[in-house]
């Protein structure tokens, strides 16, 4: 039977803030930006004990938390300490698949004893680098995920698919990766609001609902069936740019000044990668939070800045935003030459990278 482990950083970003400013340590800490409409990176398990979370408002977050203390986001320092963490975990572990900064999906097979195995590898990384994990062990990547989640932080779950099933039978289908909220809603009007309700669904029902391929999908979502491996490299799919103004605009013109500031710095990431794609697309978000895309297909395949900047304005011009916007992206997808070296993107994860105002990488948001 496979084995396979999920080894997440506990608070990752604000760990690594406590380790340069260890007088915030047992304080309420709260990682983001400093815009009006900042969300919440990550934040100390202090300030959790609040309601605050990730992706939350900023403004929400101090009015559960007054007495937090906010910290601006450092990517260079997280990017450095994340490399030095996953070259600990390659020390030990032959076989990785890095998804983010502070994550990771791990080959056990060929261990003897691999949670005695993973005691030791977390305990290696607090003790060279200060950093905390919690990590989950199942027989497939999605009961691995879920399990290193059950005991944050320090957490060493191992669970089977059938003790999954038993453990989570009463949580949302929205516990589990791949299903947002916009399909939580639609379970929840066929009368499916747990997990157990998912997997005694028949998957004829859920084909003719969401179609044969997300119906079957959630059909094996819902009985933890998961049939992929760890790869050890994976391939960047899209890579996007976007940013969220600080107060909602509708003037065309700014509009479009702002696709093409995004679309240079986004072309300037592909051909430092060797990226063409054939597909553009755009992401608009409007001020009631009613998001939209577009995208066209191009005969061939481009990362010229001019290109995608023009094909951008155009999807911008059809689509004819009926309200301020609030968030304004534009992607390119549909990868034709990739990067010789076949390397992840620079956070390790290979799927999209989003920039933000100043076209730093919005990373993932840490847990």
């Amino acid at each position: 039977m496979p084995r396979i482990a999920h080894l997440d950083m506990d608070a990752f970003y604000v760990s690594v803030e406590l380790l340069r400013r260890p007088e915030l340590r047992g304080k309420p800490v709260i990682v983001s930006g400093s815009s009006p409409r900042a969300v919440v990176t990550t934040a100390t398990y202090e300030a959790r004990a609040f309601g605050v979370h990730s992706a939350m408002p900023v403004s929400q977050a101090r009015r559960l938390c007054p007495a937090a203390i906010t910290v601006p986001p450092d990517f260079g320092a997280y990017r450095a300490a994340s490399q030095r963490v996953w070259a600990l975990v390659h020390e030990q572990i032959e076989r990785v698949e890095q998804v983010g900064l502070d994550e990771g999906y791990l080959d056990l097979g060929d261990l003897v004893a691999p949670k005695a195995a993973m005691r030791r590898l977390v305990a290696e990384i607090r003790a060279r680098t200060g950093l905390g994990a919690s990590v989950g062990i199942g027989p497939n990547k999605l009961v691995a995920k879920i399990a290193s989640d059950c005991e944050k932080p320090g957490g060493m779950v191992a669970l089977t698919r059938e003790q999954a099933c038993e453990r989570f039978a009463s949580a949302s289908p929205s516990l589990l990766p791949g299903i947002g909220p916009k399909t939580a809603e639609r379970l929840a009007s066929l009368g499916i609001a747990t997990i157990a309700q998912l997997r005694e669904y028949a998957a004829e029902g859920l084909a003719a609902v969401f179609g044969e391929r997300q119906g079957r999908y959630l059909h094996h979502r819902g009985h933890f069936e998961d049939t992929g491996g760890v790869q050890t490299v994976r391939a960047t799919k899209s890579q996007s740019s976007e940013t969220t103004f600080d107060v909602d605009v509708g003037d065309r013109s700014e509009l479009e000044r702002t696709l093409e500031r995004l679309s240079a710095g986004l072309c300037a990431r592909l051909g430092a990668r060797g990226l063409r794609g054939r597909t553009i697309g755009i992401k608009v978000r409007l001020d009631d939070w009613t998001t939209v895309t577009r995208a066209r297909t191009l005969d061939d395949a481009t990362c010229a800045e001019e290109t995608v900047s023009a094909v951008a304005r155009e999807l911008l011009r059809a689509y004819a935003p009926p309200r301020p916007v609030r968030l304004l992206g534009v992607r390119v997808a549909g990868f034709v030459d990739p990067s010789p070296s076949g390397e992840a993107r620079a956070d390790g994860s290979g799927g999209t990278a989003h920039a933000g105002d100043d076209m730093q990488p919005q990373l993932r948001l840490a847990v």
